[in-house]
């Protein structure tokens, strides 16, 4: 009897989690520039498709211009409040591969 309740004590829960834990599963490894670029989500929205006018998207722009742009932010070279310090914040090698994360996303403006 001991043995079934230690059991139970295990497979039910697990029985009841496994389903919430089938998403997160599903969808695969979460890639190097993906998470680096989650840092920009406050602003920028999700997957780089920035909602209103204010602050440009992301989402689907060459990776050569997104590039030089992360890259001016480090130097200074482009003044900004925040880009400037998050920038800062990253070397070369992560600044390419968020620049080529937002790329390949796909733009939801004209």
């Amino acid at each position: 009897m001991k043995n079934l309740r230690a059991k139970l004590l295990v497979l039910v829960p697990a029985m009841v989690l496994a389903p919430l834990c089938a998403p997160a599963i599903a969808a695969g490894p979460v890639s190097a520039g993906e998470r680096l670029a989650a840092t920009c989500t406050a602003c920028h929205a999700t997957r780089g498709n920035t909602v209103g006018a204010t602050l440009p998207p992301l989402a689907g722009q060459p990776k050569e211009t997104l590039l030089a742009s992360l890259k001016a932010f480090k130097e200074g070279s482009r003044p900004a409040t925040i880009m400037t310090q998050l920038a800062r914040g990253y070397t070369d090698e992560q600044l390419e591969q968020v620049a080529a994360w937002f790329a390949a996303q796909k733009g939801d403006r004209p």
